[in-house]
C-alpha cells in the first residue's frame, strides 16, 4: 500500500488519458504533479484504429515506464500503463480509478475539456475530473508538433526527454529506411 493510502486506509488511484505519441516534457510535468494527489496513477493510452501512431503501444508503455516509475517511486506513488478504445469514464471504472487527470495548455482545451466534464459526470457520476494547467514552460509542447518537428529533422531535445528523442528518431530512420 502507498504511503498517503495508509493513512486513509483507501488507495487513491487515479487515470491519464492521452495518446502520449510520443510522451513529452509537457506530459510528464502533469503526471509529476499527479502523483502528488493520487497513490496510483493509471497512464492510459487511448487508441485510435483511424490513426497510425509513430510509436507502437508497447514503444510508448515501455518508454513512459523507463521515465515514470522512479519519478513515482521517489514520490510514494506507482504508475501502471494501459491502452483503451472506449469511453475514458469507462477506462477508469475498469482500473478503479474515481479521478480523471487532465492536462490544460490554454482557453481552448478548457473550452473542450469543460464539456467533456459535463458528459462524463452524467455517464459516471462517481468519477471526477481534475483538472492541472501546463507549466508556462510546458504549456506550448505537443505530440503532434513534437512528431512534425523531428520528422523534419529539427531539434525537439527542449521537449523531450532524452531517450525518448533517441527513439523518436531511431522510428523515423527506420521508417524511412523502408521507404527508400
Amino acid at each position: 500500500m502507498a504511503p498517503r493510502a495508509k493513512k486513509t486506509g483507501k488507495m487513491r488511484i487515479g487515470i491519464y488519458p492521452g495518446t502520449f505519441d510520443p510522451i513529452t516534457n509537457g506530459h510528464i510535468d502533469i503526471i509529476q504533479r499527479a502523483l502528488t494527489l493520487v497513490d496510483h496513477l493509471v497512464i492510459a493510452m487511448g487508441i485510435n484504429a483511424s490513426k497510425a501512431p509513430l510509436l507502437s503501444f508497447e514503444e510508448r508503455a515501455a518508454l513512459i515506464e523507463a521515465e515514470i516509475n522512479p519519478l513515482a517511486k521517489k514520490l510514494g506513488a506507482s504508475i501502471s500503463t494501459t491502452s483503451f478504445s472506449g469511453l475514458v469514464v469507462d477506462a477508469a471504472e475498469d482500473h478503479g480509478a474515481n479521478v480523471i487527470i487532465r492536462g490544460l495548455r490554454g482557453a481552448v482545451d478548457f473550452e473542450y475539456e469543460t464539456q467533456m466534464v459535463g458528459m462524463n459526470r452524467i455517464m459516471k457520476p462517481s468519477v471526477e475530473t481534475v483538472f492541472l494547467t501546463a507549466s508556462p514552460e510546458t504549456q506550448f509542447i505537443s505530440s503532434t508538433l513534437v512528431r512534425q518537428i523531428a520528422g523534419m529533422g529539427g531539434d525537439i531535445s527542449r521537449f523531450v526527454p532524452k531517450r525518448i528523442e533517441k527513439k523518436i528518431f531511431s522510428v523515423i530512420a527506420r521508417r524511412n529506411k523502408g521507404k527508400a
